[in-house]
């Protein structure tokens, strides 16, 4: 399981990361075809349902966490304290782990402040990608 999993799996977003890649559109091939209704007889030939992806409140599951903690965490701008809240690795060497699993860019893994601040954007940002409600202002 790869870091950032471990991460959607923490915010109860881990299922949903690991589902099946979508089925193939025929959206394109419809574009290029006109138009005609199957004869009823026709059997269906549907893609399979696609299960929509539940929105999970990223903010209120990490202030929670903040609240029930003794610790003073600031998960708002701190990946370290992000990751302590998720009860996961915040080492530097985890931190590296994931800021490689993220891409981040080269110039800033040489600097561990440069490369906390990108890594704490990027996660939120995945998150919010991976079905977790997140403020624009926290990814950007």
């Amino acid at each position: 399981m790869s870091f950032f999993s471990k991460i959607l799996d923490r915010l109860g977003l881990g299922t949903q990361a690991k589902g099946a890649a979508p089925a193939p559109s025929t959206a394109s091939a419809a574009a290029t075809t006109p138009a005609t209704p199957a004869p009823a007889s026709a059997p269906a030939t549907a893609a399979p349902a696609v299960q929509p992806i539940a929105i999970v409140d990223v903010v209120e599951q990490l202030e929670q966490r903040a609240a029930a903690t003794p610790q003073k965490l600031n998960w708002r701008t701190s990946i370290v304290d992000l990751l302590k809240l998720l009860d996961l690795d915040s080492s530097l060497a985890a931190r590296k782990e994931l800021a490689t699993e993220l891409h981040c860019p080269p110039e800033l893994m040489g600097d561990s402040a440069q490369m906390n601040i990108w890594l704490h954007k990027r996660v939120l940002a995945e998150i919010a990608v991976n079905g977790g409600k997140v403020p624009p202002e926290l990814t950007v």
